[in-house]
C-alpha cells in the first residue's frame, strides 16, 4: 500500500520537481500539493494523507504555523519540512511544532524518499546538514556546562545521537555515509571516552545532556 503524502510549497517548479521525482516511486502516491498554509489545511482535510512535506518559508501562514495547526487538528499526520536553509532557529523551530523530518531543498532529490518512508515507519529524519546543524548546538551547550560531551569530536556526536534515537549501526552508516564498520568504531570510542558500557547507558546520557530528547 503507498504511502499518501501530500506536498507544499510557494514555488511552482519545485512543487512540479518533488512531484516528478516523487511519482517515480512505487510505494509513495503524491495526493495533492498546495502553495500556502491556509491551501494545504484545507488540501489535508479533503484528502486525508498520512504525511505533509511542507515548506517552512511560505508566505502568509509559513510551515512552523501551518505544522502546528495541521498536528493540531489532526495528530496522527506526520510532517516533514523542506528548507533552502539549515538554519538552527528554523529547524529548532520545526521540531518544536511537531515536524518528524527536516531536509534541506539541496538534499531532497537524494533525502527526501528515503525521509518519506522513515518518517512512514514513525522514525525521526534529518539529513546530514541539519543534524549537524543541531548537534553543533548541542556541543556548544555542552562545553558551556563542561560536561565530558566535549572531550568528542563531531563525527563521535553525531554517532552518539543517532544511537540514542534507536538507530542501528547500518541506518546511521547510510545516514552520515560512512561505513557500518565505522560507526563501531565510533561507539566504541564513545563508550571509551565516556566510560559507558551499552547503548543503554549512551542513550540515558545523551538525553540527560540535552543531546537528544529520545
Amino acid at each position: 500500500m503507498s504511502i499518501r503524502i501530500v506536498l507544499a510549497d510557494d514555488h511552482k517548479m519545485i512543487l512540479a520537481a518533488l512531484r516528478s521525482m516523487l511519482e517515480k516511486e512505487k510505494d509513495i502516491a503524491v495526493v495533492g500539493d498546495a502553495a500556502d498554509g491556509a491551501a494545504l489545511l484545507e488540501l489535508v482535510a479533503r484528502t486525508e494523507p498520512e504525511i505533509a512535506v511542507v515548506d517552512v518559508g511560505m508566505p502568509g501562514m509559513n510551515g512552523i504555523e501551518a505544522t502546528q495547526r495541521l498536528i493540531a487538528g489532526r495528530p496522527g499526520i506526520r510532517v516533514i519540512a523542506l528548507s533552502a536553509y539549515s538554519d538552527k532557529r528554523f529547524v529548532l523551530e520545526m521540531l518544536n511544532a511537531g515536524a518528524k523530518g527536516y531536509l534541506i531543498k539541496a538534499s531532497a532529490g537524494d533525502e527526501l524518499p528515503r525521509a518519506i518512508r522513515a518518517v512512514a515507519q514513525g522514525q525521526t529524519y534529518l539529513c546530514p546538514e541539519v543534524a549537524a546543524v543541531l548537534v553543533d548546538a548541542a556541543r556548544g551547550k555542552s562545553m558551556l556546562q563542561v560536561n565530558t560531551a566535549a572531550k568528542l569530536g563531531r563525527r563521535e556526536l553525531e554517532v552518539l545521537v543517532l544511537l540514542a534515537e534507536g538507530k542501528s549501526s547500518s541506518v546511521i552508516a547510510a545516514r552520515l555515509h560512512i561505513a557500518p564498520s565505522t560507526v563501531e568504531v565510533h561507539r566504541r570510542n564513545i563508550m571509551r571516552k565516556l566510560d559507558l558500557h551499552n547503548v543503554a547507558e549512551l542513550t540515558r546520557y545523551a538525553i540527560r545532556e540535552g543531546l537528544t530528547s529520545a
